[in-house]
Parts: C-alpha cells; structure tokens; sequence
C-alpha cells in the first residue's frame, strides 16, 4: 500500500528560505532553513543575487524531504510564499536575471518617489486606484529603475524580450522551466500597478512608474493549480504548484483569520501587521494601505496592512552591528537581567519608518541614556520598540476599520519572545495568541496549496491552526501612559528634519 502523499511549502523570505513538509493533517514532517545573504552596494540600498534565491530554495527543499524521510515523489502539492515587492527582472529566453534583485528594503528610488509626490492628482489617484501609498517600499519604481540602469534593459523590455516578476513569479518560472510567468493577486498588488477593486494591471499606472506592460505577468488566484514542475534537477516533473500568496497574506491564511476584524502581526526581518476587512477594501485615514488578503474560487477577502521596516532585523544589528549579542535567541536572557528599559527608548528607524508614519527620512534614535545604562537596556529597548511600533499599527487599524481590536494572533521567529509578547500585550491593551506552531507563513502556503488540489476546506485550515500560548494585558493604565509618552518623544526625535 502506498503512503499518503503530503505538502511541500517553500518560504522564501529576506534572510533564507525555508521549506516545510506538512501533513494532511496540518503535522510538520520535516524542515529546512537556509540562510540568504543580503547585499548593501551602497548605503540605503539592499539586493538579492538571484542565484543565492535558487540555491536556497533546491538546499531546503532536499534538507525538508530528508528531515521528513521522504522523496519527491512523496509530495502532493507544492505551495509557495516570499519575500513581497523585492523585484527581479530577467531574460524570457534564457530565464537569467539582468541584475540583483532590488529587496523590499532598498530605499534607492526614494528621491523618485518624492518626486512623484509633489503631484497632488498623482498621490490620490494612486492610492485610490491600488490601496498604497508611493514609496520606495513598493516594485514599480524598482522595475524601473532596473530598466533605467542596466545598459539597453528598457529597449530590451519594449520588444518584449524581458520580464519582470517579484519572487514567487521568479521561482514559478524556475520550477516550470519558463513555462508559466504568473504572479498571484497578493503579489500583484504590492507593485503599484494593479488596480485593487478589479484585480487586474492598470495602464494608466504603467504609465505612471514608466513600466512596460509586456513585462508584466499573468495575475492568478491564491489556492488553484498555475503550473507543474518540469526540468528541476531536485524535484520529480509533473508536481503541482497550487498554492502562492505573499508572506504576510499567507501567515493571516495559515493563522485562520477568516472573520471580519481578525488580525495578525508577523514578527519577522519587519513587523507586519494585517486585519481582515472582508469583502470590500477600505482606503485607510491613518497612513495604512489596502490589500487583498486571498483570492479563492474569483472571491476576493481583503486587508488593511501597517509595516514596520525593522524589527527583528533591530535584534540582528545589535548582534552583527554593536557585538552585544552572540545569537539573536540571546537577547531576551539579556533583556531579563533587568527590571525595566530604565527609561530608554529605542526607536529602531533603520530604513526609514514605514505605516503609519511613512517617513523616509527618520533616523534610528535611542533617547534616555544614562551613565547607568547596561547591554541589558537597551536589549529590552529593543524589543520594547518593536512593540511600540507594532502598537501604532493596532491602533491606526481599529480607527479604519471602526472597531476595537479583541485579539492578535502572532507568528514569526520573535513571536517566541515572551518578554515582547507580553509587553506587546500590555502596550496594545490586547489578548495576544501565539499558535502552536510560529512558522504561519509556511503554513499557510501549504494549506493554499491543499484547498488548491481538493485536501481540505477552510473549516479544516481552521481546525488546524490551534494557540499554543495566550498573553493578556496586565500593566496599569498610568505605567503604560509613561511608556506612551516616552515612546512619542522619541519618535519625534527620530523624525526630526536633518541639515543634508
């Protein structure tokens, strides 16, 4: 009797990629992480080398199956989830990339991004038309600039020759061996060139970011067969790809946010934060954007997102930039070693800010600072402005959406933090839930990918999304009044204007 055949969900995001083997029944099998490295040309600016991605992505996936004892042929459906807006653009013929990929941090087209700003019409048209802001943050002035930058790429893009796709079209690609140049609708609408309401490229806004509608690929469903696998030297041809969503999209669908109001924060390299708003997007007054949250069977949920560019990427610089840390798990025992932060305050602005503050020009700052001050304090002044940050998104999504926020469900690697799941609850004012299983984002690729070949329904996406830990809200009002106002005084400070 042959066995039952499972999952494989491939997570591809800033820092490595991961690979899940999953269970019809929700159990991981096996695992396998790799790491990414990250590449700083200049100050500000932040790629990817294309063929790291593919190496990352074959080591994990045969580190998955053998972790699970199991083969290729064991797999059912593959889903897949990455790293959104990070922008690659390669040769249709050849499937070779024309230069690094530009990761969703890099902040090289700012200054094209300000410009754009200064047209009034342009800024409100934009957000009415894809639910986003004009930020460097978002694909299209990246595809852009590729175009502008690589001898010949926009002559080359004209007659067609190139394509241009984010990272789970990238891998589509690689997986089919150029067959299939799809990209799923969560993806799409992180580009700034898809219209939100109808789910499809608008020219006026190709025009707009100077891209070539011939680059751009084929706009799918988030849970339905888009291609198989064909010429992978570590896959078995015929497998279908079922299953793609962004990575924030895909960990609200792995942690079961199916009702109106649910919400979810991601604590990874960023901290994201998305609420499920239902069948129709809200155009939010408080600096969030609109997303769609998944496509199944032509229906559209969507979501209100607020970003934080840094959060765990702060607890890496303290390792990598100011030596205080071995590893990164270090930094809650060393957090514990005091009481309080002892009135310092972090705000780690590395990249800028992003929701609800959208300001390019903010600095990292550390205000409080005193002879006293400890590795220890500012450990947990770390974390404590990770969940500043995150508080600011909460609170800007319970004024759109008109409702208070019950719950926040969470996942990440940091999520395993309790110190900042606790504190993150206090400041919030919020039940926080921590499921079982942190790793959402792989989760709920495979899950895409299960309801994508028939698996399983969302009831059983639900059944199998249990909590694992829940925080509850236990500082008193006037303590956390005084975090507030230091946090504000802070935040000030970072968004300060400085003499160029």
């Amino acid at each position: 009797m042959s066995k039952p055949k499972q999952l494989l969900a491939i997570d591809q995001g800033t820092t490595g990629t991961t690979v899940l083997i999953l269970s019809r029944e929700g159990v991981t099998l096996g695992r396998a992480n790799t790491e990414l490295p990250q590449h700083f040309p200049k100050p500000g600016w932040v790629s990817h080398d294309p063929r790291e991605i593919w190496a990352s992505v074959e080591a994990s996936v045969r580190g998955a199956l053998k972790a699970a004892g199991l083969h290729g042929e064991d797999v059912a459906a593959i889903g897949m989830t990455n790293q959104r807006e990070t922008t690659l653009v390669w040769d249709r013929a050849t499937r070779k990339p024309i230069d690094l990929a530009i990761v969703w941090q890099c902040r090289r087209t700012a200054s094209v991004c300000d410009e754009l700003k200064k047209d009034a019409g342009t800024v409100a048209r934009v957000r009415e038309k894809t639910g986003l802001v004009i930020d460097a943050y978002f694909s299209a002035t990246k595809i852009a600039w590729l175009l502008d930058h690589v001898h010949g790429a926009r002559a080359r893009a004209e007659k067609g020759e190139l394509a241009f796709g984010t990272v789970d079209c990238f891998l589509l690609s690689q997986l089919t061996s150029g067959a299939v140049h799809a990209t799923d609708v969560t993806n799409a609408s992180r580009t700034l060139l898809m219209d939100l309401a109808r789910g499809e490229w608008d020219a006026e806004l190709c025009a707009t970011f100077r891209v070539p509608e011939s680059l751009l690929p084929t706009i799918v469903g988030n849970a339905e067969i888009v291609g198989r696998t064909a010429g992978v030297r570590f896959l078995p041809d015929g497998l279908p790809i079922a299953g793609m969503a962004g990575d924030q999209q895909a960990a609200l669908f792995g942690q079961a946010c199916f009702a109106r109001g649910d919400a979810k924060c991601t604590y990874g390299t960023g901290a994201f934060a998305l609420m499920n708003i239902g069948d129709r997007p809200i155009l939010s007054e408080h600096g969030l954007v609109a997303t769609p949250a998944w496509s199944l069977g032509g229906e559209t949920t969507y979501a209100l997102e607020g970003s934080a560019f840094i959060a765990g990427a702060a607890v890496q610089w303290l390792r990598d930039g100011l030596g205080i840390l071995k590893t990164a798990k270090d930094v809650e025992a060393l957090a514990r070693r005091v009481p309080s932060s002892d009135g310092v305050v972090f705000v780690p602005a590395l990249a800028g800010l992003g929701a609800p503050h959208w300001d390019s020009d903010a600095r990292g700052t550390i205000t409080g600072l005193t002879r006293g001050t400890t590795a220890a304090h500012l450990a947990r002044a770390t974390l404590e402005g990770i969940a500043f940050q995150v508080r600011d998104l909460l609170l800007a999504m319970a004024q759109d959406a008109k409702q208070p926020l019950r719950r926040l469900r969470v996942d990440g690697g940091a999520a395993a933090n309790d110190l900042l799941m606790q504190f993150q609850a206090d400041v919030a004012e919020v039940s926080v839930e921590r499921p079982a299983d942190v790793e959402s984002t792989g989760r709920g690729a495979a899950m895409l990918a299960g309801i994508g070949v028939g698996m399983f329904s969302l009831g059983d996406v639900a059944r199998m999304s249990p909590v694992g830990a829940r925080f509850e809200p236990r500082m008193g009002a006037s303590e956390r009044a005084a975090h507030l106002d230091r946090w504000t005084a802070a935040l000030a400070s970072a968004r300060a204007k400085r003499a160029p």
